[in-house]
């Protein structure tokens, strides 16, 4: 009994090694050379926001089957479908090389094939927002303040629509809307805070952060009082005097400037409170008015001149 090999059906019962050889050398040149898979990502280019998609197709549309897909080299979840998988909405972590394998049907002595690697990379519609007060984020308190939510959208998403909201501490102040802008009419001490912003695509997707903004509306000082205390009932050359300055309004740090007759004595500053006290020593020529004046970053005011006058009181440490 004749026992015919592959070899034998291809070429006769004559075979002929030399040509089946030939055969074998192309195939496996085809083999080494022909990329017979293809990997596709939709959309392209990807934003965030968007629903990324691979698909996996044979050379001249052959069919596969046994696909897998891969990002950066490591096995994703198997497709639902014979040759696409959903990734679900792109995110900046979605971007890496992704490849697929598979089958090609009709074509067994192939093997498992392997596509070409593809670069995704997810760009963002939009960069994150940057929070900008207008004036300026240090103001006095009364004045108007605007709050600007500025970014852009890229130019393959201008048909898009951004979508703005506006926080301050953990509270929402302006929820989603249209408008990249917060104002304030008349800004308040209480308005002082951190504030920051977000920007989102219509639909909720690409939600993105500004960094906080420290917002200080400043209160204007107020007139200081001013007090002196010499301590004991009659003074003497050389005795010591306490210059007491207290301002009952005013943001912190204020700074208080002490002087006689006109010229400045010194200046201490007051981080926390509204008084401070200043000694000076009794000299000769010291029998003229004394005076002491207020300021912080918005205003500044001068006491009522003062003679020497006993009151008996104490005097607190300075920034209380």
């Amino acid at each position: 009994m004749n026992i015919f090999t592959s070899k034998d059906m291809f070429y006769g019962s004559g075979g002929n090694g030399g040509c089946w050889a030939e055969l074998e050398a192309m195939l496996s040149a085809a083999r080494q050379n022909r990329t017979w898979l293809h990997l596709r990502a939709w959309p392209d280019p990807v934003f965030e926001g968007d629903a990324l998609t691979l698909r996996c197709h044979g050379s001249a549309n052959k069919a596969l089957s046994q696909v897998k897909f891969y990002k950066d080299g490591k096995l994703l979840q198997t497709p639902k479908t014979r040759w696409s998988l959903s990734m679900g909405t792109a995110t900046l972590e979605s971007s890496g090389q992704y490849s697929c394998s598979g089958k090609v049907a009709y074509v067994p002595y192939l093997g498992r094939q392997t596509s070409e690697l593809v670069k995704v990379q997810v760009q963002e519609p939009f960069p994150p927002p940057v929070l900008s007060a207008v004036p300026s984020p240090e103001l006095r308190e009364g004045s108007p303040l605007t709050l600007r939510c500025q970014t852009k959208l890229h130019p393959q998403k201008s048909a898009s629509r951004l979508l703005f909201s506006f926080h301050r501490d953990a509270r929402t102040l302006q929820d989603w809307g249209p408008h990249p802008e917060l104002y304030l009419p008349g800004a308040q001490e209480r308005d002082s805070g951190l504030y920051w912003c977000r920007a989102t695509l219509e639909g909720g997707v690409a939600q993105k952060q500004s960094p906080q903004l420290e917002v200080r509306v400043q209160v204007p000082v107020s007139q200081p009082l001013l007090t002196l205390r010499p301590g004991p009932t009659s003074l003497a050359v050389g005795a010591m005097v306490e210059l007491l300055c207290e301002a009952q309004k005013g943001s912190p740090p204020i700074s208080y400037l002490f002087y006689l007759d006109g010229k400045i004595l010194g200046n201490i500053s007051s981080p926390y409170g509204r008084t401070t006290c200043f000694p000076v020593t009794v000299t000769s020529e010291q029998d003229a008015r004394y005076s002491c004046r207020a300021e912080n970053y918005v205003s500044g005011e001068t006491s009522e001149p003062k003679i020497l006058s006993l009151d008996g009181t104490s005097c607190p440490p300075a920034g209380l």
